[in-house]
């Protein structure tokens, strides 16, 4: 079991921790990866509105103060053209570069391809078609009644400014064009500018060079840079004023947006012929060569830790990694069954002196105690069984004693009357009175000591019955002090009952009657002449006991002797002699009624002053059915 449990927590706190540190590891990659994008994109962005990257040094520190990386960006040759840790550190450059800034050639893995980068120029590389002022003015102001004529006719929508300076209406909360749409248009907003005439011909122009080298027939460009496919109408015109489009990245499928363009005459015939495929590969070679000296040369981006000596680290949880915890974590269990086994051995091996013990003991051989090594629990369970031998061996040694005395006290009756039948067989005694009365007490002796050892064979048993009633506790032992007048009175001894205020008693008054009768008995036979015996009951001060207490003035009990003055046949007097004591089943007989009872008893006494003799019997009425025990 330890093994298993060893196991099981060996397995599960691997497999939490890799769980756990994978998840941290992909937590911070994918914090490094969104910083290493954002690092990109924004040198992508200046390099799309710079020709040249001579002011792109603060821009770089900007970045790395913010990621906490270090920054280089490079020509194609590792020229440094910027560098976050400052120029008098030569940076010491990984063999491969993170990644290479290019606005005519993005790489789609570090920006987010539905911005419109599909074509991998960037829609910031704008170029001629940057408006001036006047112009973006006056588009602004037509995008904006646009708007607000939209709103009054309940359609959410607002203006977005472009990276050409061209505004874009934009629909809110996934809203798109109606018909009503149509209402609000304004001729500004649907047709080119004549900045954006001016650069859509030029483009047009190296579009059709291009066409015209592979012998193939040119096209009219739209400012979305889309043109009308193959087969269709206006195929081979020149680019004319055409409404005005979202402005977006070459395409070649006109896509939706804010303002759309109108179709073609006519639907398609061939959505993805030959020509199509060699106009768009035209148009995007027009569009690198028309942007190529606008943007900034292409650059090499290097992202290290802040030393700048190694990469960024990566993890991965590959087999040699899970061979790894999977023998580390073999070592754990290892070390945690060794631990378990040393641990259970050390449990055991007292565990098996206690078994040998008790097995001896049942086989009937002499008692044996066994070693207490540590007060924890196997200690005490080792201390319990050796007190537990000690009892045993007590009760042996009273069983035996026991044996004995009843011998004893039977013999001596039974000697007698056979000493006085055989005077008389032989004539040395004649069948008087006097002889008869001596045989009549001797088979009275007999005959009590009978009944003392039946009712403790009856209580030991659970057989003894009970039959209760209500008892007035101060006439019961009015009763017994009456019973044992005349054995007082010869004794020299004076015997009272102090009334009392007791609660209300429920007992078989017989069988109550006779443990107080015994324990007046005791107290008359250890008291001298002139001394007292005093019956006294009252009321528990928890109300919820009765007490009965026996009082005399005799010669008390040795301390030594007051813990077994209850034990069956003990007598203080070893000789057993009928003038200074009794059988020694009395007070036996008074703990057993009494416990039959529900109650206690004790005794205090004071060597050479007296003894006190106390019954607490319980006052509240008992369980049903319990009288009949």
């Amino acid at each position: 079991m330890s093994a298993l449990v060893a196991a099981c927590s060996v397995t599960a706190t691997a497999w939490l921790a890799s769980q756990t540190t994978s998840g941290a590891i992909r937590q911070q990659q994918g914090r490094d990866l969104t910083a290493d994008a954002r690092i990109y994109n924004t040198l992508l962005g200046y390099a799309a509105a710079h020709p040249r990257w001579d002011g792109v040094q603060q821009t770089v520190r900007d970045l790395a103060e913010h990621s906490e990386r270090r920054i280089v960006l490079t020509t194609q040759s590792r020229r440094p053209i910027a560098d976050s840790g400052g120029r008098s550190t030569p940076p010491t450059l990984p063999p491969q570069a993170s990644a290479v800034v290019d606005p005519l050639s993005v790489d789609t893995a570090l920006t987010d391809a539905s911005s419109g980068t599909a074509d991998r120029i960037d829609p910031r590389a704008v170029g001629p078609f940057l408006l001036p002022a006047a112009e973006q003015r006056a588009l602004r102001k037509a995008a904006d009644e646009h708007v607000a004529c939209l709103n009054r006719l309940g359609i959410a929508a607002d203006v977005v400014r472009t990276a050409s300076g061209r505004p874009r209406v934009q629909f809110v909360g996934g809203q798109t064009a109606t018909t009503q749409d149509t209402r609000c248009r304004t001729s500004t907003l649907d047709r080119p500018t004549t900045t954006e005439q001016q650069a859509l011909g030029a483009l047009n122009q190296l579009a059709d060079a291009c066409l015209d080298r592979q012998d193939r027939p040119g096209i009219r460009l739209n400012l979305d840079f889309s043109w009308p496919r193959a087969g269709t109408d206006g195929y081979d015109t020149s680019p004319t004023e055409a409404p005005v489009a979202a402005e977006r990245a070459p395409t070649a499928v006109p896509a939706p947006t804010a303002v759309p363009a109108p179709a073609p005459s006519t639907e398609p015939t061939v959505p993805d012929s030959e020509a199509d495929r060699a106009a768009a590969s035209c148009v995007d070679s027009a569009r690198r060569e028309q942007l190529g000296s606008y943007v900034a040369s292409p650059a090499l981006l290097f992202i290290t830790d802040p030393g700048g000596t190694t990469a960024t680290p990566t993890y991965d949880l590959t087999p040699a990694n899970t061979a790894r915890i999977a023998g580390v974590a073999a070592i754990v269990l290892a070390l945690t069954v060794g631990a378990s086994l040393l641990a259970g051995a050390r449990l055991v091996r007292p565990l098996h002196a206690l078994t040998g013990a008790a097995q001896r003991m049942r086989d009937g051989e002499e008692p044996e105690t066994v070693p207490v090594a540590e007060d924890n629990e196997i200690g005490r369970l080792a201390a319990a069984f050796n007190d537990m031998t000690a009892h045993r061996a007590r009760l042996e040694e009273q069983r035996k004693a026991m044996v004995s005395d009843v011998a004893h006290e039977l013999r001596t009756p039974l000697s007698n009357i056979r000493g006085w039948l055989e005077a008389a067989q032989d004539g040395l005694a004649a069948p008087d009175p006097a002889f008869l009365s001596s045989l009549h007490d001797e088979a009275v002796q007999l005959q009590h000591i009978i009944d003392d050892l039946q009712d403790l064979a009856a209580a030991d048993a659970g057989t003894l019955r009970l039959h209760r009633e209500p008892v007035v506790i101060d006439d019961l032992l009015a009763q017994v002090a009456a019973a044992h007048q005349a054995g007082a009175d010869t004794a020299g001894v004076t015997l009272e009952v102090v009334p009392g205020a007791p609660a209300a008693l429920t007992a078989d008054p017989v069988r109550l009657r006779q443990a107080v009768g015994n324990l007046v008995s005791n107290a008359l036979r250890h008291t001298p002449a002139g001394g007292s015996v005093t019956l006294h009951a009252h009321t528990a001060p928890d109300g919820q006991q009765t007490v009965i207490d026996v009082t005399d003035t005799g010669s008390g009990i040795p301390a030594t002797d007051l813990p077994y003055v209850f034990d069956r046949f003990w007598r203080a007097e070893k000789s057993r002699n009928r003038r200074t004591g009794g059988s020694g089943l009395g007070l036996s007989i008074v703990r057993k009624l009494t416990e039959a009872h529900g109650g206690t008893v004790s005794a205090t006494s004071t060597e050479g002053k007296g003894s006190v003799f106390t019954l607490r019997l319980p006052a509240a009425e008992p369980p049903a059915g319990e009288g009949t025990r």
